[in-house]
């Protein structure tokens, strides 16, 4: 493997997407943030957009460009590259230079080799949508969760702000108990109260409901932070369950002793969720949590495998040592 061979690992998410320019030895020379970069979330063209834009931000310090690089690992959730699925990004990849290798992997695989190289071990991802694997040799052998807003993500940043949505709703709707919740919501969504009523229903209700339809579901989650933010029952009582959920999904995928990845921002944080996650894991909360901020890292260290390159918990190291030089 030549010593000048580059590699690009993206971390693409629905949030944001970073890109982390790696040399076969691990050292990270260069690493950029983009906008969301997963098609499922926000379409291919708007996802294209996010990894370029956090690509050419990787490449900008070294002064190098895609054509110099042989690799692009792409990890983000629900991509496969089978039968030219991945064509959204290889075309806009191409068009700027790149004649290498395009690969895909899991986000949830990102995060764990963010956070380790051993053979056996677990993650568990709770973001915009969550999800637990069991990895074996490697690789992704159990998937608990991960099902999308429609039919899943429990105890995900969009779990928890469709639940807020539903309590203010509720609220409003005088269905259910008030909620210091309701004012931080109609605060973010810059809806004024307003006392009127049309046809026995508040005005502040249909606006809020026009708003919350008006914009695409997994946009609920930008209302998870409110949760986090307020000391309420009702918010409080959002988190727990949120929890509990995320430890019902690792609880699936366990088998045994082995590290466990944690990363995505609901469980980063201390609190409900974070109390309620490992009282409701109970004995098996003795595994070794290894917190991480995101799957930056671990996707330089997949494209660095996709190269050929071996690697160890010193390359782990010297990637996490480099990287962290230009967050």
């Amino acid at each position: 493997m030549g010593h000048d061979m580059l590699m690009l690992g993206v971390d693409a998410g629905g949030t944001s997407t970073r890109a982390v320019l790696t040399t076969a030895q691990g050292e990270c020379v260069g690493y950029g943030v983009g906008g969301r970069g997963n098609p499922i979330a926000v379409g291919p063209d708007r996802a294209a957009d996010g990894v370029l834009d956090a690509v050419a931000l990787a490449l900008a310090p070294s002064a190098r460009t895609l054509s110099e690089v042989e690799v692009v690992t792409a990890a983000m959730a629900g991509q496969r590259a089978e039968d030219g699925a991945g064509g959204w990004l290889l075309d806009r990849l191409e068009a700027e230079g790149f004649s290498g290798r395009l690969t895909f992997e899991s986000d949830l695989m990102a995060t764990y080799s963010s956070g380790s190289v051993e053979p056996f071990g677990y993650a568990i991802v709770a973001g915009t949508g969550a999800s637990a694997v069991r990895i074996s040799d490697g690789a992704i052998e159990a998937t608990a969760d991960g099902l999308g807003w429609l039919l899943g993500d429990r105890g995900s940043g969009f779990w928890i702000g469709h639940r807020v949505a539903r309590a203010v709703v509720r609220d409003l709707d005088h269905a259910g108990p008030a909620t210091a919740l309701t004012d931080a919501v109609l605060e973010h969504l810059g809806i004024a109260a307003d006392a009127t009523r049309r046809e026995g229903r508040p005005r502040t209700l249909e606006r809020l409901v026009e708003s919350l339809y008006a914009a695409r579901p997994i946009e609920l989650a930008a209302l998870a932070p409110l949760a986090f933010m307020i000391d309420d029952p009702v918010a409080e009582r959002i988190l727990r369950r949120a929890g509990e959920h995320l430890a019902d999904s690792l609880v699936a995928v366990l088998t045994g002793p082995g590290p466990l990845v944690v990363g995505g921002s609901v469980l980063s944080r201390s609190g409900p969720v974070r109390d309620a996650f490992v009282q409701r894991l109970g004995t098996a909360a003795a595994l070794d949590l290894l917190p991480v901020v995101d799957g930056a890292v671990g996707a330089g260290l997949l494209a660095l495998r996709a190269g050929g390159a071996a690697v160890s918990s010193e390359t782990l190291a010297m990637l996490r040592k480099t990287v962290a030089r230009f967050r």
